[in-house]
């Protein structure tokens, strides 16, 4: 990106302009429903639009059919024939380019393409007036996340992340408890997912294959250095290229780390590091040039966050590739840790969470416990249905970019973290700079293939 483009945009790489937003604000707002038990008027249903739509994004829309569902967009019509079926009267495209230049008549779109176009297609969007619900991680780069979460407010956008626990029960709970103290101070958190379920951990560039019919390869690649097409980025294992994805922290962070993020109110980390799985070949090749590529197969990463509102510093450790925390003490010989879970440490005791439980550890400790009363507002309904009803009523949506951009900031940062192990990297997010570190500060952007540029 040039610097005349940031110039454009109003936010350069390195100084963050106009403040930073309000990472810790837990924004709710309950579903009501429209028009009495028959449901929203034909005339008070949005016109939605969905790009990337043969895996997620499928299941985003059937969570939408309340409304008018008029344009589909996908790289690969074969892949979302499916969705094409369901719903015959939606115009098609291939490119969200071309979606956005002749169709006017759109209100909201639903982005779920992998992570390097969520950003160029949710700021087409959101110049293009359009609210957007895009999927987790929020962006594929730092710099991206705070662009959305600026153009956003600026452009008056509903928005939303798809990171859909963020309107669930379970991290209501976590916040009411631990902000009651039902722990204590908390000081130190691990949370830790069973990710990847896909192909990372290699060395190489994968051969190039012949394109699959109905696949248009060159806006797939969109953004991105160009390559030749493999089975093994499209359709479902792009999430272990750093080109594409985000591994297994950005696929899974922005659910995980959100639920501390909220509880404890955190705000941007202050250093953040790393260590990763290394699997050896016979010539060593990996030990001269690791994970170019891809992502390692597992890799701990630890984000150090300053005080806030009277509350402690925290050091919370994230975990990814089977790898874990030490099985506490406290916990009951005859229940199992959470496949995907948070350990929350404080001065009087430990909460356990995940694959939705939530427990305060021993079980003496669960039986002494009176949980506060519910105090944050609960959501009625699905994190979809949020975001429509937040555009009807001109509200804040769950999981809105004000809210997302600072969150996917941190989870992106420990993915920097990754290329320079064992450093300490200490962040600037004022100025968004990693302090004394050039090269980690330049990736905190990219370079965009010309036409994709946001």
């Amino acid at each position: 990106m040039s610097e005349k483009q940031n110039k454009k945009n109003g936010l350069s790489r390195r100084q963050f302009i106009g403040g930073v937003a309000a990472a810790s604000a837990f924004t709710i707002v309950p579903r009501h429903v429209l028009g009495g038990t028959a449901g929203p008027a034909p005339s008070d249903k949005l016109n939605i639009a969905g790009i990337g739509i043969g895996g997620m994004g499928k299941n985003n829309i059937k969570e939408m059919e309340t409304e008018n569902i008029v344009a589909l967009c996908d790289v690969d019509w074969k892949y979302a024939e499916e969705v094409f079926k369901k719903y015959p009267k939606a115009f098609k495209y291939k490119d969200y380019r071309a979606m956005f230049d002749r169709q006017k008549d759109i209100d909201a779109v639903v982005i779920a393409t992998p992570d390097h176009h969520h950003a160029p297609a949710t700021m087409q969007a959101m110049l293009a007036g359009k609210h957007v619900y895009t999927q987790k991680p929020l962006t594929h780069t730092v710099y991206e996340a705070r662009l959305l979460a600026k153009t956003a407010k600026e452009q008056k956008i509903i928005s939303t992340m798809g990171n859909q626990g963020h309107s669930s029960e379970e991290i209501r709970l976590e916040t009411e408890w631990l902000q009651a103290g039902a722990i204590g101070d908390v000081y130190e958190v691990h949370t830790w997912t069973d990710r990847p379920v896909w192909t990372q951990g290699v060395y190489g560039r994968p051969e190039t294959q012949e394109i699959p019919e109905g696949l248009d390869w060159d806006s797939w690649i969109g953004p991105a250095r160009f390559r030749g097409f493999n089975k093994y980025y499209h359709p479902w294992s792009w999430r272990g290229w750093w080109d594409f994805g985000t591994g297994s922290l950005g696929d899974m962070g922005c659910h995980m780390i959100d639920h501390p993020w909220t509880a404890l109110k955190l705000t941007y980390p202050i250093m953040v590091s790393a260590s990763y799985v290394m699997d050896f070949m016979e010539d060593d090749r990996w030990q001269k040039r690791p994970f170019e590529e891809s992502f390692p197969k597992g890799a701990i990463i630890t984000y150090n966050f300053p005080e806030r509102e009277g509350m402690p510093a925290v050091r919370l450790t994230w975990y990814d590739g089977g790898l874990q925390p030490p099985r506490p003490v406290e916990l009951d010989p005859r229940r199992k840790m959470p496949t995907n879970g948070s350990l929350y440490v404080g001065t009087k005791g430990k909460l356990l969470s995940g694959d939705g439980m939530v427990r305060l550890i021993p079980e003496s400790a669960m039986k002494e416990f009176t949980p506060p009363e519910k105090t944050i507002p609960r959501i009625k309904g699905t994190h979809e249905q949020n975001w429509i009803q937040s555009i009807k009523e001109n509200k804040p949506a769950s999981s809105n970019f004000g809210y997302a951009g600072p969150l996917t900031e941190t989870v992106l940062l420990g993915n920097i973290a990754l290329r320079f192990p064992y450093e300490a990297l200490q962040f600037d997010a004022e100025n968004m700079a990693i302090k004394g570190n050039d090269k980690a500060t330049a990736l905190l952007t990219k370079k965009y293939r010309k036409g994709w540029e946001l």
